[in-house]
Order: C-alpha cells, then sequence, then structure tokens
C-alpha cells in the first residue's frame, strides 16, 4: 500500500471513531437529560415532611430571629401554648421555605372556644406585624363553644374574611378530636377540604373575589394576597392548638 492510500485508510478510520464518539456522547446527553427530567418531575410532586415530629427545625417566629418559647414538642405533636400573643398578633410561626403552587395537608385540634389558622403566601417583611396582612387564611376555631358570636367567614374552614365554608359538606369534630384539612393552591384556583370533603372553591381574581377584598375586612390591608408565592404560617390566636402530619408538596 502506498503512503497516499495509507493517509486516505488512516482519515477514514478517524472519522469513523469520532462519528461514533459523538453518538455515544448524545446518547449520554439525552440520558442525563431524561434523567434529570424523571428527577425534576419527581421532586415536583414530591411530599415533603414540614414537621418531624421531633422539633421546630424549619418553623420560625414571624418577623424574629430569637428562639420560638410559644410553640414546643409533645409526644410528637407541634403544640401552641397561646402565650406568645398579646393583641392577635405577636406568635405566629412562618415556614422557612416558600411555596408558589402546592398541596397542604395538616391534623389538628384546638382547646374549648379556641381559635387559630393556617395561612400561605405569606411574606415576611418588617412593615407587617402579622402573616394575615398578606396571606390568606384557612381558619380553625371552635365553632360552637367559641365565647363570641361568629359570622359564617369566621367560621372553620373558611377562606377568613373572604369565602365561607359550604355547611352541606362541612363535618368538624367535637373539640378535643383530631380534624384532616388541605389547601389546594394552583395558578389561582383554591380549594379547602375539611375530613375528606372540599367546603370552599373559588378562584382569585374573579370580579366577587376582587370586591370582597377592596369592600370587607381587607380593605384597610392594601398588600393582603399580592403575591402568589411566600410562606406558610400556624397562628398563635392567644388559644392553645395542636398540629401534627403537617406535608406539602409542589405542584
Amino acid at each position: 500500500m502506498n503512503n497516499r492510500m495509507k493517509i486516505y485508510s488512516l482519515a477514514l478510520v478517524a472519522a469513523s471513531l469520532a462519528s461514533c464518539q459523538s453518538n455515544s456522547t448524545r446518547q449520554e446527553n439525552n440520558a442525563d437529560s431524561t434523567e434529570n427530567l424523571v428527577q425534576s418531575d419527581t421532586i415536583q410532586g414530591q411530599w415533603i415532611d414540614l414537621f418531624d415530629g421531633q422539633s421546630l427545625a424549619g418553623w420560625h417566629g414571624f418577623n424574629k430571629t430569637e428562639p420560638v418559647k410559644n410553640w414546643e414538642v409533645q409526644d410528637g405533636v407541634l403544640a401552641c401554648t397561646g402565650k406568645g400573643n398579646k393583641e392577635d398578633f405577636g406568635g405566629d410561626i412562618v415556614s422557612d421555605q416558600e411555596f408558589g403552587n402546592f398541596e397542604l395537608e395538616w391534623e389538628w385540634k384546638i382547646a374549648k372556644g379556641g381559635n387559630s389558622g393556617v395561612m400561605y403566601h405569606v411574606i415576611e417583611d418588617p412593615k407587617y406585624k402579622a402573616p394575615y396582612e398578606t396571606g390568606p387564611e384557612y381558619q380553625m376555631i371552635d365553632d360552637i363553644g367559641f365565647p363570641q358570636k361568629l359570622e359564617e367567614w369566621q367560621m372553620t374552614g373558611a377562606n377568613y374574611a373572604m369565602n365561607l365554608a359550604d355547611s352541606s359538606q362541612k363535618v368538624l369534630k367535637p373539640v378535643g378530636e383530631w380534624n384532616s384539612s388541605k389547601i389546594i393552591y394552583n395558578n389561582g384556583h383554591v380549594e379547602h377540604w375539611l375530613n375528606g370533603k372540599k367546603i370552599v372553591d373559588f378562584q382569585e381574581g374573579t370580579e366577587e373575589w376582587k370586591k370582597e377584598k377592596s369592600e370587607g375586612k381587607w380593605k384597610d390591608y392594601p398588600d393582603y394576597k399580592i403575591t402568589n408565592r411566600g410562606k406558610i404560617a400556624l397562628q398563635d390566636h392567644g388559644d392553645s392548638a395542636w398540629f401534627r402530619n403537617i406535608r406539602i408538596r409542589n405542584l
């Protein structure tokens, strides 16, 4: 074989090797992309425990850096002692993490005559004295034994001061027994569930929603629900309340 033929043969071999390497690289990249997509999908819908049953890890006092003293863990339950609230605010705790679209589940019970709630899309800023100034609230209260007359928008399961709970679907356990609740937030569509029944269903931004916000309790709180992402808050309203099995997943 002459030198010209040797050079030509070597060139063909090099091209073939380069092509194989390129195809191999593309296959590896495609495999990596597929794997990353699967992992992303898993993370997107994966349940996250917001309470580990042993500590307040993942939570802190609203606008505070000092240790929380009015919430404690009792036999695997996150308990609000009701000792951190002076004027309807001051003792709430918020999640370290923020969430946008989500499904949130928890179990709870409350003391006789007690009042509490769970809020979401809460903004933490020194200009706000409490989470309710920005975050919608799933109301939790002793509907029967509360010492004052309650309006429907104040009763358990309601989107506090905005959307009433459907009384035909609502089953609230007696004080001292555990209830299960759920909030689903998906691009402005909101559902509240209580003990396996959907009791609230609404869409943010409708004319009815805007009217309620501008004319009702929140007319004096211009930053109420101004964001679609924020922290989860558990309310200390001066009463004992208990939470367990708190978990969330991103939608």
